[in-house]
């Protein structure tokens, strides 16, 4: 239970809010006015301050931002008024909820204070990061062998499809290594004109060429005693390929437009979703840079391969949206059935924009199917993969989302429905844990169960994982 703080000058509308609340079994507390920012130091640090607020409630909200900054604050606005801006307030609010309370949209709120709270406890309010996660076996070889080159000082060659969070990864290795208190310097090699590269790499002395009008330091003196990610080091030109061989070899390195070496201590972490034994091959790629590189290589399986981790992997994008003051959203089982099922040629990145639409679409609510893109919603049902067709269940005569009835030879003495519903039972979970490499948490989730009661159903039925 969470103490709420509800301020609001209407005594029949602050009442009805209350009423709501208390039934959800949270304890209420209200102040009105300027004394809002007294009863809000009272609070506590796991409050949720609700507030109704059109212009006249400015100064209220003003007060309870200045007395408990770390209060996670959301403004209530009744049927009939405009939205208010959270940013026209000055304060640090989480969002707008609409009245009447919803309990869907209120527990979505509860869950995004909460996270809030925890992030001001141990961070500081520093902007969220980033996390490798999943349990499928394919990312769990990763995250080891993350663990085992990220104390080393060995160049690192992450391999992977677009999207499938090579940077992520870099970033793993940097927070594990003993430079991590040094800086990580990220470079996209190729949304970099080969012609300027050289100079954000290395750096530039003033008048080295046109417009150079200060010194500069690049890249590489920027990470100095850190971590430097080349992304993309497939579209590096062949002329910048060997300054970068003997930057490698040496150590050392110029400034554009300067004959004085400095020295280059940094580890150097590079990724690509090109073939790169293919552009040797071809010419386009050198070989002694590649196994310069390639001396410790991670290759990021793509989001296909691992579609067991795709729950945890919204659970995370929705975390990372609540931690940004972005709203939140929950995803229904058949939603997340129907996620499941496609093949996402865009990886995670396509995932994240997914999540972050349908919570725009559907802000503090549960997203259903009807809420998914066409082409998701289409290759879950086999419109484009006929091998997907069995990851979610097809659509009942009525149009609504449900698992159809299967052909019943019924005789003349019928069935036994009990004996007949555990078979049919068995069955969806055998099909979630196939379609969870067997991670019980996700199918759990899949099935709409809690995971204590699927490990108890799993043993009952004698249910092995694959």
């Amino acid at each position: 239970m969470v103490q709420v703080l509800v301020v609001d000058g209407d005594a029949e509308r602050r009442t009805g809010i209350e009423a709501v609340l208390q039934y959800l079994e949270h304890p209420v507390v209200h102040a009105e006015g300027a004394g809002a920012g007294e009863v809000a130091e009272r609070t506590g640090g796991l409050a949720l301050a609700l507030v109704t607020a059109d212009g006249s409630e400015e100064a209220p909200v003003r007060s309870l931002a200045e007395a408990a900054p770390d209060l996670p604050i959301f403004l209530l606005t009744p049927q009939g008024w405009p939205t208010p801006a959270p940013k026209d307030f000055g304060a640090e609010l989480l969002g707008v909820l609409d009245l009447p309370l919803r309990h869907n949209q209120f527990t979505a709120a509860l869950r995004q204070a909460l996270s809030h709270n925890a992030r001001s406890r141990e961070h500081g309010r520093r902007p969220h990061a980033q996390r490798l996660v999943g349990e499928s076996r394919p990312i769990q070889r990763v995250l080891d062998l993350i663990e085992q080159v990220a104390e080393t000082d060995a160049s690192v060659l992450i391999l992977g499809e677009s999207g499938t969070g090579k940077e992520v990864v870099a970033r793993s290795i940097h927070a594990r290594s003993s430079r991590r208190t040094r800086p990580f310097v990220p470079i996209n090699c190729g949304a970099i004109p080969s012609e300027l590269l050289e100079s954000e790499l290395f750096g530039h002395e003033k008048g080295a060429f046109t417009g150079a009008i200060s010194a500069r330091q690049g890249r590489f003196e920027l990470a100095q005693s850190g971590s430097i990610f080349l992304d993309e080091i497939g579209d590096m030109s062949m002329h910048m390929q060997v300054k970068l061989l003997r930057v490698l070899q040496e150590r050392t390195f110029e400034r554009v437009g300067s004959n004085k070496s400095l020295e280059a201590d940094v580890r150097v972490i590079a990724a690509t979703h090109r073939n790169l034994d293919a552009g040797i091959r071809e010419g386009t790629f050198r070989e002694d840079l590649f196994y310069r590189l390639n001396v410790f290589p991670i290759e990021v399986p793509p989001l296909r391969e691992r579609p067991g981790d795709i729950p945890v992997l919204i659970e995370e994008i929705i975390r990372r949206i609540e931690e940004e003051g972005r709203g939140s959203v929950r995803v229904s089982p058949a939603a997340m059935s129907c996620l499941s099922a496609y093949s996402w040629p865009g990886n995670v990145r396509e995932l994240a924009n997914v999540v972050e639409r349908v919570a725009i679409m559907c802000p503090y609510g549960e997203v259903q199917v009807e809420n998914l893109p066409k082409k998701i919603r289409e290759a879950a049902r086999g419109g484009d993969d006929p091998a997907l067709s069995d990851r979610i269940a097809p659509a009942s005569a009525n149009g609504e989302e449900g698992p159809s009835l299967p052909n019943v030879d019924w005789g003349d003495g019928g069935i036994d429905l009990k004996e007949h519903l555990t078979g049919v039972e068995q069955a969806l979970i055998r099909q979630a844990l196939g379609a969870t490499d067997g991670v019980v948490g996700r199918a759990a989730r899949l099935l709409g169960l809690r995971r204590t009661t699927l490990v108890e159903k799993l043993r009952r039925y004698e249910i092995e994982r694959p």
